[in-house]
Formats: C-alpha cells, structure tokens, sequence
C-alpha cells in the first residue's frame, strides 16, 4: 500500500539562505578573536609634560623657586639693615655744612661785638648777655642741624634698605610665578599632545575593532534579516512524496484484504443466505 508524505517546508530560496547561514556561522565561530589589538590603551605623557614636571620637582624653579629671594631678603629686615645703605660721603656733608654753620655763628658774635662798641658797651653785662644768649641759641642750632643731617642720612638709608627688602619679596612672588605659568603652558601644550596621541590611537584601536567585527555583522545582519522573512513570509511550499510500498507491507495489505472477503461471507451466511451449489460436471 502506497504511503504520502507531506512536508511544509520554506520558499527554496529561503531554504538557500538558511543553509548558506548555518554553514557560515560555525566556521566564522569556530576560532577565539583576538582581543589585544583593541583593547584600552592610555597614551604615554608627552614630552612636554614630562619636561614640565622636572622642571616643577626642580629646587630653585619650581619647588622652593621663592626661598634665595627670602634668603636675600632677611639682611633688609634687621635693625642694621640701614648701615648698608648709608651714603659714604654723609660725614663729609655732616663736616661741610658744620664749618659753614661755624663761620655764621663767628660772623653773628663778632656783630654782637660790634654792636655792643658802637653802644659804648663791649664788654659790659649787657654784651656779655647777649653773647651767652647766642652762643646757646648757636649750640642749640648746631646741634639740631648736625641731627637733621644724621636723620636724614637714616632715613635715606632704611628708605633703601626697605626698598631692597621689598624688591627681593616682589622677586620671591615674580620668579615663582614665571616657573609657575612655564610649567602650566608645558602641562597644557603636552596635554594637548597626548590627546591628540590619544585620538589617534583610539581611531586606530576602533577600525582595528570594525574589521575584526564586520563578518560577526555582516553575518548578523543576515541572521536577522533572514528571521523577518521566514516570521513574514510563512511555509508556503508543499512536498509530496508516495514510496513504494515494501513485501511486508503488500503482505499486510493483501492478508487485511483476504480479512475483509472472508468476514463478508460468513456474514452472508449468517443472514439464511445460502450459495448454490457449484456442480463441477461428475453427476449426482
């Protein structure tokens, strides 16, 4: 007895593409990627910002650059700081203006003098009064003269030692500033540098990634492309097939067909049906 087979199977083309992705997929699997040559990578420090770091750890221009300006400094601070500043012809200037200041006083007594002899009175207490009042009033000048001298020759000098005292801070402020922004531009420019050093490497690790990845998509882009046809497009294509029957079963086919005529007949029987007699030519 013959048997069909019915099979619902993809459109061909379908069946195609399916099986072209099932051969694709093991063999492109099948080997471990290698993931090193796109793995992080942090560029290295630029040169620049090496330099600017040695010069930041170097004494004297970027740690402790300030401390030789406060070193020079500390002899402008002192209570004889002035000393260094006096002026070395200050004592001459002090003995000059004194012999000036003398030669006045002597002109000024011997006026007295001559007064007091106009006056019929040299040597009289009257004279003798009055140049005792100047000599004192003379004294008192000729100190207070040789004292604003020596005030001034003071005051000159820690104007100047205040001066230097303050020059060698504005340095300790100055220098350090300078080293200060060369090691800011240094850091800055470098870091620029390794940024740029960075984008490169990181474009460069990226297409490395890309190639590596672009069977892995290619082949995905058809797996999911295939799925949306085979969910959209349905079984659409009958197979029948009818084999032929093998001895076994012809020999259970014909047995059950034997099967069939034997139970009809005894049915017959059964019902008061009775064949007639088949003479076979002998006579009765």
């Amino acid at each position: 007895m013959a048997i069909t087979e019915t099979r619902n199977l993809p459109a061909p083309f379908i069946q195609s593409l399916g099986e072209y992705y099932g051969k694709e997929l093991p063999a492109l699997t099948k080997d471990k990627m290698d993931v090193k040559q796109w793995a992080p990578y942090v560029a290295p420090q630029d040169q620049l910002q090496k330099d600017a770091a040695t010069l930041a750890g170097t004494a004297g221009k970027g740690v402790g650059a300030f401390e030789q300006y406060l070193t020079a400094a500390e002899p402008y601070a002192g209570p004889d700081a002035y000393k260094q500043f006096m002026s070395p012809y200050q004592q001459q200037v002090i003995d000059a203006t004194m012999t000036s200041f003398d030669k006045q006083a002597a002109m000024q007594r011997r006026g007295i003098s001559d007064r007091a002899l106009q006056a019929g009175a040299f040597g009289g207490a009257r004279h003798g009064i009055a140049g005792a009042e100047y000599d004192a009033a003379s004294d008192m000048n000729r100190a207070l003269t040789e004292a604003r001298l020596l005030q001034t020759g003071y005051g000159q000098a820690q104007a100047g030692a205040q001066t230097a005292f303050q020059q060698q801070m504005g340095q300790a402020q100055a220098v350090p500033g300078m080293y200060q922004q060369d090691i800011a531009t240094l850091g800055t420019v470098g870091a620029q540098q390794q940024a740029q050093a960075q984008a490169v490497e990181t474009a460069d690790r990226e297409r490395k990634r890309m190639e590596a990845f672009e069977p892995y998509e290619r082949l995905g882009f058809l797996g999911q492309g295939l799925t949306g046809i085979m969910g959209g497009y349905g079984n659409q294509y009958q197979f029948q097939q009818q084999p032929n029957p093998t001895p076994l079963q012809t020999a259970l086919g014909t047995g059950a067909t034997l099967a069939g005529i034997y139970g009809a007949v005894r049915g017959a029987g059964q019902s008061g049906y009775q064949p007639a007699p088949i003479s076979l030519g002998f006579g009765q």
